[in-house]
């Protein structure tokens, strides 16, 4: 197989993978702190580390976090998919603000919890 047609290949398995919108945790392993967000395409994530990496992420406190303790010292996880439903009045980012909010109820990543701001 020529590097072509392997990259070919590489691009087309790419593209059947389904996006998933859903809700992530990011926590920080040396003192408990908890970071809650949702993405339209969890496949971002990778996009999220790199924006950490690069002392570019939106949360500032995360932000002094990481660039201090390094990413070694945090985890990735997702909490909740959000689940498509077969419904014209479906919207996408609704669902994933409901459940935003759902986690942000249930884990209150707030002050000494997490980094999240208290809206």
């Amino acid at each position: 197989m020529s590097n072509k047609d392997r990259r070919k290949e590489l691009q087309q398995q790419y593209q059947e993978v389904k996006i998933e919108a859903g809700i992530y945790r990011i926590k920080n392993n040396k003192n408990g702190k908890i970071f809650i967000d949702g993405s339209p395409n969890l496949r971002n994530l990778n996009g999220v580390r790199f924006s950490l990496n690069a002392g570019s992420h939106m949360n500032k406190e995360l932000q002094k976090d990481w660039s201090a303790l390094g990413e070694e010292a945090f985890d990735f996880d997702v909490l909740e998919i959000v689940e498509k439903k077969d419904n014209p009045f479906f919207n996408m980012k609704d669902e994933l603000k409901k459940l935003e909010a759902k986690w942000l109820e249930k884990l209150q990543p707030y002050g000494e919890q997490g980094y999240n701001i208290l809206r």
